[in-house]
């Protein structure tokens, strides 16, 4: 093994709390070689970002106190050189991918010019020069049309494509230590592959080392040299991928290992009564241009899309992210505008104005895959869950408290919580209440938009138990969108499998992964299985 390059002793962080300094993390040792990828491990509020944050000290300076131990990179101590070294490094010498890109990117510039601006701070790049650089780094992250995109603004991008021009800024600089926490989480599984294989070429390239945080392990088993898993603000285990993968000596390392998705969807009759069904729904978004607007073309989001869905039953969408997954959710919840048929319950719902549809909302909700964004964090869980009930089933305030609080039980909520703030729960917590809401009023169907896809893996077997067992409680019908063909894998009883707004192949989810017959379906099932 190389030399190191970054080196933590006995660190403890704490952040004050009026009088009080609430300790985070303690006694956390990490060592991070040349060229080497170290994967930190464990579950939300473990203390992974903590650490991660703090080697760039990016954590509020107002009330973050560091306890003791030192941070030591090539030589500098992180912890007591001055501010100006420490813009020397982060950015240049140290890149960092963070987690949730909309909260990092700019909304007000194009990301074209938030590449060029980094290029510019720790190189002096001139302007053409950086917008090369830009664009052949936006081609090298799998940005689609890059020429195009380069001038798009934030919001004009999708979940994935945000993530992917987060790490374009983190790597345009070529630092020699790479933080990516956790930086495919939005991603789907070919991209993901993509942005592995592309991290690895450039250690290889660079010579450059990476602190890799996440709670995929079957991203571990991909990227990571060594392991240290991370428990309560404390480091439980540091270990070679190969041992800690194979003979984990620590009660907590084979939890999560044992925590990966699996299992089957329940057992439901194959003739139950059609609840919807969608006959060649399209979604085109018309592209406007000159003086008087006309219409120029069309972004094909979804194209001609054909489905049965049966009470009781789980339909999983999969795809890359802009395959049409979310629009096609959408449009048959009338959330946005379509062609073709949707029919609930032997009734074509596609014309129906928002008049017409509100009866109807109360049997068609949805959990939404950020819960945080999700929830009006102004808002405590109470009012969150009870506000469908005040426009669909108006009731006394004592039966909205009951019918609040049977709904919290329902999802392994303590009813004591009800009138705490979103900000105040876990990840987990905060989707079990994004569920809860969609409950109380009693739907019959659900649409889940990659409800699992932030939360760690321990969590999300809990959730996923959580909406087999209310779906076999009530009866529910799921649409549920995914990226993770592991987990479409354990819930969803037929499968569509989308790609650029068209079914490439659809079937009986079982069949369809152990048997694809498409190239593209045959691509994802291979690298879900890695």
């Amino acid at each position: 093994m190389t030399d190191a390059l970054l080196t933590i002793e006995n660190l403890a962080v704490g952040f004050e709390s009026g009088q009080q300094v609430i300790q985070v993390i303690q006694d956390v040792d990490l060592t991070i070689h040349r060229g080497e990828t170290l994967a930190l491990v464990g579950e939300s509020g473990s203390g992974k970002s903590v650490t991660a944050n703090a080697i760039l000290r990016l954590l509020p300076m107002a009330t973050t106190r560091y306890l003791s131990g030192r941070i030591q990179y090539d030589g500098i101590d992180l912890l007591t050189c001055s501010e100006r070294q420490m813009r020397g490094l982060r950015g240049n010498r140290i890149g960092m991918i963070f987690q949730e890109p909309m909260m990092s990117l700019n909304p007000l510039h194009r990301i074209g010019r938030q590449l060029c601006e980094t290029l510019s701070i720790h190189r002096g790049v001139r302007q053409r020069q950086a917008e090369e650089i830009a664009l052949s780094w936006l081609k090298k992250v799998g940005i689609r049309n890059p020429e195009s995109r380069i001038n798009a603004f934030p919001h004009e991008l999708s979940g994935g494509e945000r993530q992917r021009v987060m790490i374009a800024m983190a790597l345009v600089n070529e630092p020699e230590l790479l933080i990516a926490d956790e930086p495919t989480t939005a991603l789907d599984v070919t991209v993901q592959a993509q942005i592995l294989a592309l991290l690895k070429e450039l250690q290889q390239e660079l010579g450059m080392a990476m602190l890799f945080i996440t709670h995929d392990l079957s991203i571990v088993r991909s990227i990571a040299d060594r392991v240290s898993v991370m428990q309560l603000g404390s480091v439980v285990e540091t270990n070679t991928k190969e041992i800690i993968l194979s003979a984990p000596s620590h009660p907590y390392t084979r939890l999560l290992i044992e925590s990966d998705p699996k299992g089957e969807p329940i057992p439901v009759e194959l003739d139950s009564p059609v609840l919807f069904e969608a006959k060649n729904l399209r979604v085109w978004f018309p592209i406007k241009g000159g003086i008087l607007k006309r219409v120029k073309g069309h972004i094909k989001a979804v194209t001609d899309i054909s489905f049965q869905l049966r009470k009781g039953h789980s339909i999983g969408l999969v795809g890359e992210s802009g395959s049409g997954k979310s629009t096609t959710g959408m449009a048959i919840l009338r959330l946005l505008n379509s062609e073709g048929s949707i029919v609930f319950e032997g009734k074509d719902i596609s014309t129906f104005d928002r008049k017409k549809m509100l009866p109807l909302r109360r049997r068609m909700q949805v959990v939404f895959q950020d819960p945080f964004s999700a929830l009006n964090p102004r808002m405590s869980a109470a009012q969150i869950i009870g506000e469908g009930l005040k426009v669909h089933e108006p009731m006394t305030p004592e039966q909205e408290d009951q019918a609040i609080c049977l709904a919290m039980e329902e999802v392994g909520l303590d009813t004591e919580t009800r009138h705490r703030y979103p900000n105040e729960f876990s990840g987990g917590q905060r989707q079990r209440i994004a569920i809860a809401r969609a409950l109380v009023l009693k739907p019959d169907f659900i649409l889940l938009d990659e409800p699992t896809s932030s939360l760690d893996r321990t969590v999300q077997f809990q959730v996923l138990d959580l909406l087999k067992s209310l779906q076999q409680k009530h009866g529910l019908s799921y649409l549920f969108i995914s990226h993770d063909l592991n987990v479409v894998k354990s819930l969803c009883h037929y499968t569509l499998v989308l790609k650029d707004g068209q079914v490439v192949e659809q079937g009986d989810t079982e069949t369809l992964f152990s048997e694809p017959q498409d190239s593209y379906t045959k691509q994802l099932v291979n690298l879900s299985c890695l």
